[in-house]
């Protein structure tokens, strides 16, 4: 396809998206940028969110990684669902319960000063990164087939990107985003359909055969039972478990949408649907994959990295219409991780850090210009992080994403487990020390698993190890509380302790 025609999609995308801005973002304050108002329909929340969880990541990645780990990623899925449903009971009632706005002010109230801080910052590590990583694939799929073409630098490219992320995020906020996800969640779900239909047709075999020829072949084996793998079925499980209840209910984002709602009812209405679809809407991505690798196979396409699979057979294999639906899926799938990342950053750092609903001592119109530049400089730390990313492109981007999670996300796990499960005060100043030294051990213990332990190597499981040294670490320097009256799950606001 030629890169012209290429761009001229991307142009087209992009002005559409900026309508629906235009139409939202008229008359946003700060509760419109930070929590919609708490106004959003639940079930236009829970439907957006499924292009904000999956990503661009999901869109190239799962296709591509059916061809070294088959359907095994749909273990990590089961375990996703049970986490969605943690989420609902446990996580959003504590939210809504405690009015928050950011998510990690609980840490304030549950264990003090410095344990909320480290939280936050974890926090903006892990979607700085996160984020980053999601966008570096789509810029760079743009990169090779049109700016290189072109001769343009791949920062020009990544620049341009950015740009159009501030602009259509920079007054709106989550009332925005709740909408254009809506949009570009059905354009991405109606690219993985269509894609299917294009490689039948290009096969010249029914949609229905291939169904079954994936199903009844080594591409569907979901449950790989040799516990030194690091893909075995219960550390995929319990890994997926775990990453959702971090990743979702731990992670400002993805709850920031919760919060949107009218209240804890809606919100959990949003969660139990959203967590329903999920499941299909992965399963089907699986299946795209098992067509692109029996194509693949019948063609002779070679491809260097398995998120290449993809793009390479919808853009010189298919035709220009599946180019398109390709194009059209991948950029709707590239820019809910990258708005929602840059809204749910600028909340934390201008709510956690700043403290701008705390402060009456500013106007509105002060506080929205701190947020503008809050908004502004976390985009230069994406557009660095893309830069350094693009140098480091060697495994498929959601084994990266997930290793991440597993070293940033792990201490929020231990954090917000011991503040849930326990009564026990910390000892507040301790807990950044603790924290970044669950990692750092959980690095070395990877990095020398084989060795160290038999054989056995570390997968997605690396989350549960961080989030529970970081636990153990919190209970070798706590103390019990002069004084309990409620559990700590009931009434959480009862634990607030002096420090």
């Amino acid at each position: 396809m030629a890169p012209g025609i290429i761009l001229g999609i991307f142009i087209l995308y992009t002005l559409l998206l900026f309508t629906v801005t235009w139409i939202t973002a008229r008359k946003a304050d700060s509760q419109s940028f930070f929590i919609g108002n708490r106004k959003s329909p639940w079930f236009v929340v829970a439907y957006g969110m499924i292009g904000a969880s999956l990503s661009g990541v999901t869109f190239m990645s799962v296709p591509g990684w059916v061809k070294e780990t088959h359907f095994s990623y749909m273990v990590v899925v089961f375990g996703y669902l049970v986490g969605y449903y943690v989420i609902a009971l446990v996580l959003l009632p504590l939210y809504y319960r405690l009015k928050l706005t950011s998510i990690y002010s609980y840490l304030e109230q549950r264990f003090g000063f410095w344990s909320y801080k480290t939280g936050a910052g974890f926090f903006i590590i892990s979607r700085i990164l996160g984020a980053s990583l999601r966008m570096f694939l789509v810029i760079n799929v743009l990169q090779i087939f049109v700016f290189d073409a072109w001769n343009v630098p791949f920062w020009v490219n990544a620049m341009v990107f950015i740009i159009l992320i501030i602009i259509y995020t920079f007054k709106g906020g989550i009332r925005t985003i709740i909408w254009t996800d809506t949009l570009q969640t059905t354009f991405m779900l109606l690219a993985v359909v269509l894609s299917i239909f294009f490689i039948s047709k290009e096969m010249g075999t029914p949609v229905t055969r291939l169904f079954s020829d994936i199903s009844h072949s080594s591409i569907s084996r979901m449950f790989i039972t040799d516990w030194t793998n690091e893909r075995h079925f219960l550390k995929q499980f319990f890994s997926g478990m775990f990453i959702t209840i971090t990743m979702t209910g731990l992670d400002q984002e993805m709850m920031q949408k919760n919060l949107s709602c009218k209240n804890l009812k809606e919100a959990q209405k949003n969660m139990f649907t959203f967590s329903g679809i999920t499941v299909f809407v992965n399963l089907l991505f699986l299946f795209l994959g098992g067509f692109l690798l029996l194509f693949s196979r019948s063609r002779g396409v070679e491809v260097g990295l398995s998120d290449d699979l993809f793009p390479t057979v919808a853009l010189q294999y298919l035709g220009p219409v599946a180019g398109i639906v390709f194009l059209v899926g991948l950029i709707s799938a590239a820019f809910p991780s990258a708005d929602g990342a840059l809204t749910s950053l600028t909340t934390v750092v201008s709510i956690d850090f700043l403290g701008l609903n705390k402060r009456e001592d500013l106007s509105e119109k002060k506080s929205t210009w701190i947020r503008y530049a809050v908004h502004l400089s976390i985009s230069v730390l994406f557009f660095i992080s893309i830069l350094i990313f693009s140098l480091l492109n060697d495994r498929a981007v959601i084994d990266k994403l997930f290793t991440i999670a597993g070293y940033t996300y792990g201490p929020l796990l231990g954090l917000y487990s011991f503040g849930l499960f326990t009564k026990r005060s910390v000892k507040d100043n301790i807990t950044p020390v603790i924290a970044v030294l669950s990692p750092v051990i959980c690095f070395f213990l990877s990095k020398y698993s084989v060795q160290l332990f038999d054989g056995y190597k570390f997968g997605f499981e690396l989350i549960l190890l961080n989030g529970f040294l970081t636990f153990i670490g919190l209970l070798l320097f706590s103390r019990k509380p002069a004084t309990i009256t409620q559990s700590p799950i009931t009434n959480h606001q009862s634990l607030i302790t002096n420090h």
